[in-house]
Order: structure tokens, then C-alpha cells, then sequence
């Protein structure tokens, strides 16, 4: 049974009440562009500065769509051979792009110490579904490829992308268990994942409808741009076979009303043997990643999902190692 009266942190209130009175239309009653232009302004008001890295240059990468805008970010100026991430934005697949999550991407890059390559995917409604899903395989396996363009030396890759860009995560892992890269994924890492576009009946659905930063409305809005095969593997991964995945770090938002698709996916996992660590940021919101400074408890959910990622890749990274010397 729901509980009628959810925890909700008192800067997350603060915040729901800021937003909840912000006059204007909501996201789902304007046209795309205009979305893409208020969600662009967030990041000075809802996000720390990018802060310092040794690099952050943009890169090109080659698409099925043509050439898509990526972004590398790294603590380091050179590198040993070593994992890289790549990291699939969120909104919806409609809006986000480099600038939304470069705050996020930079402190990823510090935190894990490895270098992070965020894609630029290609939006609906110009670009519908399977656009999305084939750009983010396509960038998994050009940063596998270790491209001169990119300068590192790939060993293994880590993918991790929030909302939308977790169901993008999920989806380019299936496609690399299924058609390997040239190195592989040791380490998923999806927040507050989008597992499910098939229209469960979750709870999580019905108690978060309305009030909690994503409504239902936007979630429909969406998904009718997106216009994808909603039983499809590349649009709802939850359905699939999750056996031979790569070992995941799932974390979700207990006031999200998608936060039922990413606990029903961590039980797939687990029930297939899978390695998976999940948390659950109690009390907050769908989006947390990108409010850290409007919410300021969201650091320590972002800081505990990136200790538990950082520590599954020393830990997948060294078993990638040993298992390669002993086949050598």
C-alpha cells in the first residue's frame, strides 16, 4: 500500500514549493524548442559550477544520423590504459544536451578518476525513436574503438546516463551483451532509470502523478514525442532477458514516478545473477543529479551512488584484468 503521506526532505519541499509556484506554462504544455530553452536555463540556478578538470573538449563522433557532439571531461591531462565512461543525458529524450549535464559530468570524472565522454544524442520529435538508442550504441562503441580524436586507451567501459539516459545505459548494455564491443562493459550505471514504457500499473505512478518536479502529463508528452515501440527491447529493456548483463549500480528516487521501473529492474537483475548494488535517494525527487545546489542533500545521493560505482570498477575492472592474464 502507498503511504498517503511520503518523507520529503525539507530542502526538497523548499524546492517543490519554488517550483510548484513558478508562474508560465509547464513542460508539457510547450512546443519542444521552447522546453529545450527553459530546461537550459536550470543549470545556473539549480546546479554547482562545472568547476576545475584538466580537460573538457568536444569531440565528434560518427552516427548513424551523422556526425553527433560529444564532450570529454577529465581530472587527468594524460592517461594509463584505463576504463572510460560514457555518459546518455536525461529529458525525456526531447530535451538535454552537453551544457544540462556538465556540471554532473565534470564531478563524475573527478570523483571516478576516470575520463567521462558525454553524448549528444539526437532529440525527438525530430529525430524519433530508434534515433536515441542507435546514436548511443554508436558512441559506446567509437569510445571502444579508443579513437585518436579521443586520447586515451580504452580498456573497458562504464555506461551511465539518468531518467532517459538511463534507459539508454540499460539498452546499449543489452546491445553490447549481444553484440560485443571491442572492449567490454564491465560496469551499468543508470539513475532513476526509465526501464518500462509498456504503461505498468506502478504505484509509484499513481502516488507521484502530480506536485514531485515529473509529472505524469510530461511523462506522456514524452513519450508521444518519442514515438517509440513501447514493447520493444531498445525501448523497454525491463522486459528482456537480463542474463550475461554487466554487473550494475542502480540508484532511484523515492518521490519519483518512475521509481518503480528502476526497482523492478534491479530485481530482474538480481533474479538473473546478476551483481547489482542498489540505493534509493529517500525523501527526494526524480532529476536529483542536476539540483544539487537548489537541493543540497542531493550531493550525498550523487556522492553515495559514485562511491558504490567507483568501487564496482575496481572491483569488475580487476577481475577484467586477471581473467585476461590468465587467458594470455
Amino acid at each position: 500500500m502507498t503511504d498517503p503521506s511520503p518523507y520529503v526532505r525539507p530542502d526538497v519541499s523548499k524546492f517543490l514549493e519554488y517550483l510548484n509556484n513558478l508562474p508560465g506554462p509547464r513542460t508539457h504544455q510547450l512546443e519542444p524548442p521552447a522546453a529545450r530553452s527553459v530546461y537550459s536555463a536550470m543549470p545556473g540556478v539549480a546546479e554547482p559550477p562545472v568547476g576545475a578538470l584538466a580537460v573538457m573538449r568536444d569531440l565528434r563522433i560518427p552516427g548513424p544520423g551523422g556526425p553527433m557532439k560529444a564532450r570529454l571531461f577529465d581530472a587527468r591531462e594524460t592517461r594509463v590504459p584505463g576504463p572510460a565512461m560514457v555518459f546518455y543525458h536525461g529529458g525525456g529524450f526531447v530535451i538535454g544536451d552537453l551544457e544540462s549535464h556538465a556540471s554532473a559530468c565534470a564531478e563524475i570524472a573527478r570523483v571516478l578518476d576516470i575520463p567521462v565522454i558525454a553524448v549528444d544524442y539526437r532529440l525527438a520529435p525530430e529525430a524519433k525513436w530508434p534515433a536515441a538508442p542507435d546514436d548511443a550504441e554508436a558512441a559506446a562503441r567509437w569510445v571502444a574503438d579508443s579513437p585518436d580524436e579521443l586520447g586515451r586507451s580504452v580498456t573497458a567501459l562504464v555506461l551511465c546516463g539518468d531518467s532517459a539516459g538511463g534507459n539508454l545505459t540499460i539498452v546499449t548494455a543489452m546491445s553490447l551483451r549481444d553484440r560485443p564491443a571491442r572492449v567490454p562493459v564491465i560496469v551499468q550505471a543508470p539513475l532513476y532509470p526509465a526501464a518500462d514504457m509498456t504503461g505498468g500499473d506502478y504505484a509509484s505512478v499513481r502516488a507521484f502523478s502530480k506536485g514531485y518536479l515529473l509529472d505524469r502529463e510530461t511523462l506522456l508528452w514524452f513519450q508521444d514525442a518519442y514515438a517509440a515501440d513501447l514493447h520493444h527491447a531498445r525501448s523497454s529493456p525491463l522486459h528482456q532477458d537480463m542474463a550475461g548483463m554487466p554487473p550494475a549500480v542502480v540508484i532511484t528516487a523515492s518521490l519519483d514516478p518512475i521509481r518503480d521501473q528502476g526497482r523492478a529492474y534491479v530485481a530482474a537483475l538480481a533474479q538473473a545473477g546478476v551483481p547489482v548494488v542498489y540505493r534509493e535517494a529517500v525523501g527526494n525527487i526524480h532529476g536529483f543529479l542536476n539540483v544539487r545546489k537548489a537541493i543540497p542533500s542531493s550531493q550525498a545521493d550523487v556522492a553515495g551512488f559514485l562511491l558504490a560505482v567507483k568501487a564496482m570498477i575496481v572491483e569488475m575492472e580487476g577481475d577484467r584484468v586477471m581473467r585476461q592474464a590468465a587467458g594470455s
